[in-house]
Order: structure tokens, then C-alpha cells, then sequence
């Protein structure tokens, strides 16, 4: 029984989930920063998950750091919430989904339908500008959110 690192969520759709759209190319995106209100001074690194605020200073390595320095929980409760406690094996349930099963749904069709939009464009030989590819990403990633939500 513990924590299991390999069973934290993956860092894009876990600051998105939070509602921290990620924006910027390559390995560090930036996002508002929670613990100041500002507008895009906390950088994320996609691939380890750690974070920094180039305004108030504010850091951590990983998910699990941004959770217990967001919600004040002890390690455990937010490794739980993360699914990344393992009891016998297992990972430990993960908190319920943040949005009823109605909800996911209309936020599914929403980035879908904005997915299907993009495509119809591609295959008409528009060419998406920067801020669309940008938030295609964004309905990417709160679709595998979701989905990781309500997968068993």
C-alpha cells in the first residue's frame, strides 16, 4: 500500500481539468497563476508536471504538488484523489467525477462538435491560425479528461 507515481494523472489534461487552459508550444505551457490571480505567469512543464509562477514564486514538482498546494490536503487524501494510492494492488478510487454524467455529455458534444468544425475546414484546405490549433488541443484534452473521468 502507497503511492504509485505511474497512476498520477497526465500533466495537460490535469491543469486543463482544473480549468487552466494551456497555452504556448513545447515542453513549457503557461496558464494563470491561482495563488496571485495572475493572467499567464505560471509555467507547467507538460512532461514532469512541475510548475512555477514567474510573479509570486509559488512551485512544485508535479500534479500531486499542485493539488496539496491548491486544496491544502496531506499528501495521502491528495494522492487518493489522484488515483496514485495503491491498497493491494489496486489503485485507490478516485474522487468522483467533478461533472454530473449530463454535463460531460454536453461538454463532449461541445469539443466534439468544435473537432468536427476544424476537420470540415482541414478538408476544405483552410489552414487553422495558431489560436484554433490551440484550441483544438484544448477539446482534445478535456475529452480525454472526461473520459478518463468516467472509464472503470
Amino acid at each position: 500500500m502507497g503511492f504509485d507515481r505511474t497512476h498520477l494523472p497526465e500533466t495537460v489534461s490535469f491543469f486543463e481539468g482544473e480549468g487552466l487552459p494551456l497555452t504556448g508550444r513545447g515542453k513549457w505551457r503557461s496558464t494563470q497563476c491561482r495563488f496571485h490571480g495572475g493572467s499567464d505567469s505560471l509555467r507547467i512543464n507538460t512532461e514532469s508536471g512541475g510548475w512555477c509562477c514567474m510573479a509570486c514564486g509559488a512551485h512544485g514538482g508535479d500534479v500531486l504538488a499542485y493539488r496539496i498546494a491548491v486544496t491544502g490536503e496531506d499528501f495521502i487524501t491528495a494522492a487518493k484523489a489522484l488515483g496514485a494510492w495503491v491498497e493491494d494492488g489496486r489503485p485507490a478510487p478516485r474522487n468522483p467525477a467533478p461533472l454530473s454524467p449530463r454535463d460531460a455529455l454536453t461538454l463532449l458534444a461541445s469539443e466534439a462538435n468544435l473537432a468536427a468544425v476544424a476537420a470540415a475546414n482541414v478538408g476544405r484546405g483552410v489552414a487553422l491560425n495558431a489560436a484554433d490549433c490551440e484550441r483544438l488541443l484544448v477539446a482534445v484534452g478535456r475529452i480525454n479528461l472526461v473520459r478518463e473521468w468516467y472509464q472503470p
